[in-house]
Formats: structure tokens, C-alpha cells, sequence
């Protein structure tokens, strides 16, 4: 970072944006913005550094041993997910998390005395926390120091440290108001500040004195990290398996022939729910990828999320890889961008209903912004999931996170391409994924394949010749079934009919235009899409003369069979669709 970097503040192209972003500025760990991200983010910091320290250091070399450091304000702290992780972190036990809390009392709209006057430490401590009141947080040094000493004789707890200040210190006319929160001092206070603090220098400079007090952890890194790369040395002849799982976590590069251990299908195996196909990928990924780890919403026996082969990641087993969240959707996704974040080769799963997407929609955002690589496991995907009825039907969900730039949205419909999906998943390591399953069975289909997945969009059966079908069906996930069957039907009053797999649009958009032709010819106008789920956005694959079967409203109360029938996603309704272009 250069000096000319801070004049460029806030400005296009630079490296220093409104809000920190690891993709912009090198040394950001993560990117925050909205309130409480960054906070939940190191609770998974500090997360990742607990497990690998209790996975990989031995009594007489320890390897893996750091704290995690947090800055957060009022506004972090009237967020709900910043309760959520603080919950967490205080069941976990998380020793090495150090948050400081700026206690200015202003938030934007003026006061924090108008929305926000509970006693915070109280609830902290409530919540499993030690906490620690520096009440001179303008020029008290010492007594911060003093409290990261004594937050740091604390190995049992996460220590929040109250830092009370001034907003906007030094500031004769606007210190203490919600003036200076967001918004520049204007030359005129500028000017008076500098005199109040006897600044004298010219903007943008950093005297001599000041270069030499920082220039000294040039040295003293370097120092260090020497010293941990000859630990590290001794550790990887002591310990070689060890040290071959610790390095494929630090480098982020995979074990060779991971792939080889997703399960594979055949249209022979006995039909399944994608949701339980799903967790033989899981389990099978666990085996082979050291970093592999994740869990669920309190939702992971019907998420079937479970890793069979270990325990839970607790306060006093924290090897373990199951991460029971609780229901705390918000904070689960924003905890697994922090321990995406915290080592290349790491690989955090997190799951709920599909529906539920809508409560961690803000994670999953900053997961596609932050290119962390998150596997969001959502299962019960659509009004296939019966009885439970609207509030747990998701409609709008796919399109809507289609919509979101930076992440895969794939929508297996048996088990060849769930496991091609993780497949995809691992393999994009800066984009993360929304696997979206079934909790209904489905065949397993003729013709599907983990090329098609990996391509996006694909033909699984077709009986025309020169690229000419009379007919396309379009499907993804639990509908294909029914697209199979109706074509099956068509041909055999002698349509020329083609199914295609549209699993991941976004892959599918990445292909060169010869690929998509060929999937999808322009000259086949005759085309129709089935989906459990709004039929927005299909336009752009069944054009003008097309028709789209989904569900533009909200489901209903019923078993799953009876529902599909109420809304026409059969194979009846498919068939008279195409008799009627």
C-alpha cells in the first residue's frame, strides 16, 4: 500500500474501497460492510485456528497457534447475527478471539441513547464471555494494552473488550456527533482540528518518527515467520502425515485423485432423495479432503448433513468436523466465510431448508463478493417437501440467487449429478455454491453425466437428427423426471423430442456459443420449461414461442403428489403444453 492508495480513497479502480474487501486490498482478511459480518466472520477465524491447533499440534511442536483480533461498533452490535456468533463463540469456548468494542454512543441516525441503550457487557457475559471495560479508549494506551494482556490469560472464553471513545477525536465542532460518522470533515473543520491537535504536517504525510515506531515488524516478521518455517520443517519429519494434511490446508491444493471418492450411479441404483444422496458425497469428501467440514441449522438429520466418521466440533473436541450451528441460519453462513477464509484449503459446508436461504441471504452475498468458496447445502428444495405447506416451500428462491452475481446455483436432479455438483462445488474454490436437493426420491435418469453437470446445461436424451428436434424440454432437479416421461410419451406418437438439463445456469452461460448452439439451436423455437419454481428468467431459454410450467405463487398444504397435480408440474399437463405450440 501506497500513500498514493489513501488518496485514492473510496475512488474507481483503486485499492482502498468505501468498505474493506479482500478481492481489492491485499492484508483485508475479509470483506465487511454490512453489520455484524465481520464480527461472525472471525468467530469462524477463530473457529478454524481452535480445530486445526487441536488437529495438528503436538506436545513437543506446536504449530498452529495464533489469535484472532475483531474491531466492532454499535451498529455490530445491535445486529441480530452478531448475537447469533457471539452465542456461539461463547459455547465453543473460542480463547483466542480478542473483540474490541468502540463504545462512541452514535450511530447514524444520531445517539445510540434513541434505539440501543442495553448493558452489553451483561449480555456478553451472559452469552459465555469474558469482558473487560477500557473506559479512556482516546488516549488510554496502556490501559488497552493491559487489557489485551489479561484478555489473553483467558483460554476458556472469547474476551470482549469495551473501548469507550469519542467519535471523531480531536474535532473541536463535530467529535460526538452523528455528523462524522459516514461523511468527510469538510476543509474548514479540517483545519480547526489540525490546530486542536497540533497537527502541523502537510495531508498525507507520515513523519520519520512514526515510519520508524511501524517499520520494525518489517523485521520482526520476517523473524518470525523464519522461525515457524524451521518448526514447520522439523514437524514434517516427525510427523509426515500430519504435516501432508496441514500442507494441503495451508496451500489449498487437493489431494490427487480426491474426485475418484464421490459415489457413483447407474440407472440401475434404487431411486433416492437428492438430500440423501447428498450426504453419501459429503461423507465420501470428508474421507479424502483433510479440510473438508461444515453442518447444519439444527436441521441435520433432515438435511443429512451428518459425518458419520467423526464427532462433534465442541469446546472440548474441537478435532472434530460436524458444526452444530443451532438455529442460527445468519450467523452459520457468515461463521463458514470466515474459516473459508482463514486457509486456501479449507472447505466449509453449512446447510438448512432451502427456504431458509432467505435468512442468510447477506452471508451468502459477501460469500460471492468475498469469493470465500462456501458449499450451502439446501435441501427440501421445493413443494416437493409436502405437508409443511408455504412457509417452508420455496418458489422464488432459485431465480432469486440466480440473480446473484459470483455463485454457482445447481439443482441435481438424481445422483450422478448431485456428485457431479460437489464436484464443481470443491473444484471453485473462489465461488461459492448452492446445492439445492430434494426431499422427495427420484430415479436415477438415463443419460445424465458429470461432464453435463460440469458444463452446466446438457442433453440427456434426444431422438432427432441434425440438430433438429421438433421439440425441447427443458428441466432441472426433481422436474427432469417429469420431462423424461413426457418426451418418452411424444416420441412414441412420433415427435422428434429433446431433454436438456439445465442444472447450473450460470456454468451453462460460461460455454462458447458453438456449445450452447448445440444444446440449444436457435432454429428450434418449440420449447418448454419445467421447474418447481417461478417462472421468471426462463424467457431467456425458451424464447418468444416458448412456454414455462412453474409456480408464480405460493404453495400449499398437501402431499407432495397432490400439489404437483394442483399445479401442473406432470407429465399430463407437460404433454398437452407441447400439443399446443
Amino acid at each position: 500500500m501506497q500513500i498514493d492508495d489513501l488518496k485514492a480513497f473510496r475512488q474507481w479502480g483503486s485499492r482502498t474501497p468505501g468498505h474493506p474487501e479482500n478481492f481489492e486490498t491485499d492484508g483485508v482478511e475479509v470483506t465487511t460492510g454490512p453489520l455484524g459480518q465481520g464480527f461472525a466472520n472471525a468467530v469462524g477465524l477463530a473457529l478454524a485456528e481452535k480445530h486445526l491447533a487441536a488437529r495438528f499440534n503436538k506436545p513437543d511442536l506446536t504449530v498452529v497457534d495464533h489469535y484472532t483480533y475483531v474491531i466492532l461498533g454499535d451498529g455490530c452490535q445491535m445486529e441480530g447475527v452478531a448475537n447469533e456468533a457471539a452465542s456461539l463463540a461463547g459455547h465453543w469456548g473460542l480463547g483466542k478471539l480478542i473483540a474490541f468494542y468502540d463504545d462512541n454512543h452514535i450511530s447514524i441516525d444520531g445517539s445510540t441513547a434513541i434505539a440501543f441503550t442495553e448493558d452489553v457487557l451483561a449480555r456478553y457475559e451472559a452469552l459465555g464471555w469474558h469482558t473487560i471495560w477500557v473506559q479512556n479508549g482516546n488516549t488510554g494506551y496502556d490501559d488497552i494494552r493491559a487489557a489485551i494482556k489479561e484478555a489473553k490469560e483467558v483460554k476458556d472464553k472469547p474476551t470482549l473488550i469495551k473501548v469507550t471513545t469519542t467519535i471523531g477525536y480531536g474535532s473541536p465542532n463535530k467529535a460526538s456527533t452523528h455528523s462524522v460518522h459516514g461523511s468527510a470533515l469538510g476543509s474548514k473543520e479540517v483545519e480547526a482540528t489540525r490546530k486542536n491537535l497540533s497537527w502541523a504536517h502537510e495531508p498525507f504525510h507520515v513523519p520519520d518518527e512514526v515510519k520508524r515506531h511501524w517499520a520494525h515488524h518489517l523485521d520482526e516478521g520476517a523473524s518470525l515467520e523464519a522461525e515457524w518455517n524451521a518448526k514447520f520443517a522439523e514437524y514434517e519429519k516427525k510427523y509426515q502425515h500430519e504435516a501432508a494434511e496441514l500442507n494441503s490446508i495451508i496451500s489449498g491444493k487437493l489431494p490427487d485423485g480426491w474426485d475418484n471418492a464421490l459415489p457413483k450411479y447407474t440407472p440401475e441404483s434404487p431411486a433416492d432423495a437428492t438430500r440423501n444422496l447428498s450426504q453419501q458425497c459429503l461423507n465420501a469428501l470428508a474421507k479424502v479432503i483433510p479440510g473438508f467440514l461444515g453442518g447444519s441449522a439444527d436441521l441435520a438429520s433432515s438435511n443429512m448433513t451428518l459425518l458419520k466418521m467423526f464427532g462433534d466440533f465442541q469446546k472440548d473436541t474441537p478435532e472434530e468436523r460436524n458444526i452444530r450451528f443451532g438455529v442460527r441460519e445468519h450467523a452459520m453462513g457468515a461463521v463458514c466465510n470466515g474459516i473459508a477464509v482463514h486457509s486456501p484449503g479449507l472447505i466449509p459446508y453449512c446447510s438448512t431448508f432451502f427456504v431458509f436461504t432467505d435468512y442468510m441471504r447477506a452471508p451468502i452475498r459477501l460469500s460471492a463478493l468475498s469469493e470465500s468458496g462456501v458449499i450451502f447445502v439446501m435441501t427440501h428444495d421445493s413443494i416437493g417437501l409436502g405437508e409443511d405447506g408455504p412457509t417452508h416451500q420455496p418458489v422464488e428462491q432459485l431465480f432469486s440467487l440466480r440473480a446473484m452475481p459470483g455463485i454457482l446455483m445447481l439443482r441435481p436432479a438424481d445422483g450422478t449429478e448431485t456428485s457431479a455438483a460437489y464436484r464443481i462445488a470443491v473444484i471453485n474454490r473462489k465461488r461459492p455454491s448452492i446445492l439445492a436437493l430434494s426431499r422427495q426420491k427420484l430415479p436415477q435418469l438415463e443419460g445424465t453425466s458429470v461432464e453435463g453437470v460440469a458444463k452446466g446445461g446438457y442433453v440427456i436424451s434426444d431422438n432427432s437428427s441434425g440438430n433438429k428436434p421438433d421439440l425441447i424440454l427443458i428441466s432441472t432437479g426433481s422436474e427432469l423426471e417429469i420431462a423424461e416421461k413426457a418426451a418418452g410419451q411424444l416420441r412414441k406418437e412420433g415427435k422428434s423430442v429433446r431433454v436438456v438439463s439445465l442444472v447450473c445456469w450460470e456454468l451453462f452461460e460460461e460455454q462458447p456459443e458453438e456449445y450452447k448452439e448445440s444444446v440449444l439451436p436457435s432454429e428450434v423455437t418449440s420449447r418448454i420449461s419445467i421447474e418447481a419454481g417461478v417462472t421468471l428468467g426462463w424467457e431467456k431459454y425458451i424464447g418468444q414461442k416458448g412456454k414455462a410450467i412453474g409456480i408464480d405463487r405460493f404453495g400449499s398444504s398437501a402431499p407432495a403428489g397432490r400439489i404437483y397435480k394442483e399445479l401442473g408440474l406432470t407429465v399430463e399437463n407437460l404433454i398437452a403444453t407441447a400439443k399446443s405450440l
